[in-house]
């Protein structure tokens, strides 16, 4: 079956044979839009729902991060505020440490018979000159104050250490004079027992290096100093046990270590051949003795020259 259509122009008639597959093609995609059409909407309308659902997935992700970070910066101003309140022990215990410096330099001052207006430790010493200094802009006040409260214990420790320095040097021209040079043994009565340099650990066995000398004898002997100097440390260091260091000028530190008590103090001035303390088993040691050790410009030597070199009269 077929239909013929007849159109009229002005170059004549036209016709336009409409055939049978044509007319089931036209039937069936009449047909067939409205299902298209609602299959296009349903996939549009579930990619939409999709998206949807992806977002609030997101946000709800976001929420646990908040949560976490939240619970994270909560542990770190906890930790924080550790830190700080640790900090401020520290700072207790460094002004502590200079009022003792305090009264061990007026100790010293009074034995050397210096006039107290020379050296005042209850003041700081007068000090100039031209300094940067950095502005601190946007700071909270309570960090104004902690990092002022440092500057000025840092102020304060700087200015004894000055005057303390001084005061040594004073004290050891006037009163010390010859005592000062190091010579002999640490110990009244007793044997050298292990030398300076590299030895075999007597805990681990290994090769390891021997700051010192050690001198063994009965727990309870003397041990004196080798050359008169000021006490600048007495207690307990690790490794060393209970320790005792004297400063005798120029660069030039002795200690003593593994000692069972200590018969002398910091700020105390000490002559040659003084008894400083017992000897003793303290620290990591095997046995009675004493770990001497001799220090130039804050470096190890070795002390078996300044042991075996005689005194000078």
């Amino acid at each position: 079956m077929s239909f013929t259509i007849l159109q009229r122009s002005r170059h004549g008639i036209r016709s336009l044979k409409v055939t049978r597959s044509v007319i089931t093609t036209l039937a069936v995609f009449a047909l067939a839009l409205p299902v298209i059409t609602g299959i296009a909407g349903y996939q549009y309308a579930k990619y939409k729902g999709h998206i949807a659902d992806v977002s609030q997935t997101t946000v709800e992700d976001w929420r646990e991060q908040l949560t976490s970070q939240k619970t994270a910066l909560e542990k770190a101003k906890t930790t924080s505020q550790k830190q700080i309140n640790a900090l401020m022990a520290r700072v207790g215990i460094l002004q502590a440490h200079v009022r003792r410096l305090d009264a061990a330099g007026a100790r010293i001052a009074t034995i050397a018979g210096i006039d107290s207006n020379e050296f005042n430790f209850n003041e700081a010493p007068a000090i100039g000159g031209p300094e940067e200094i950095a502005e601190l802009k946007e700071i909270a006040s309570n960090e104004v104050s902690f990092l002022a409260s440092l500057d000025e214990l840092n102020g304060q420790l700087l200015n004894r250490e000055q005057q303390l320095s001084a005061l040594e040097s004073l004290v050891l021209d006037k009163q010390i004079g010859v005592e000062r040079y190091i010579s002999g043994r640490p110990i009244a009565k007793g044997w050298m027992s292990s030398f300076y340099g590299r030895r075999t650990d007597p805990f681990s066995g290994r090769p390891a290096w021997h700051a010192g000398l050690d001198f063994a004898g009965k727990e309870g002997s003397a041990v004196v100093s080798t050359a008169a100097g000021v006490v600048t440390f007495v207690g307990e260091r690790y490794g060393y046990g209970l320790l005792v260091e004297i400063s005798h000028g120029d660069g030039f530190v002795t200690r003593y270590a593994h000692n069972k008590e200590a018969t002398v103090k910091v700020g105390e001035v000490v002559s040659k051949h003084q008894k400083i303390a017992l000897m003793g088993n303290s620290g990591r040691s095997t046995g009675a003795h004493v770990h001497y050790e001799i220090l130039k410009d804050g470096k190890q030597v070795n002390p078996l020259k300044y042991v075996n070199r005689r005194s000078k009269s």
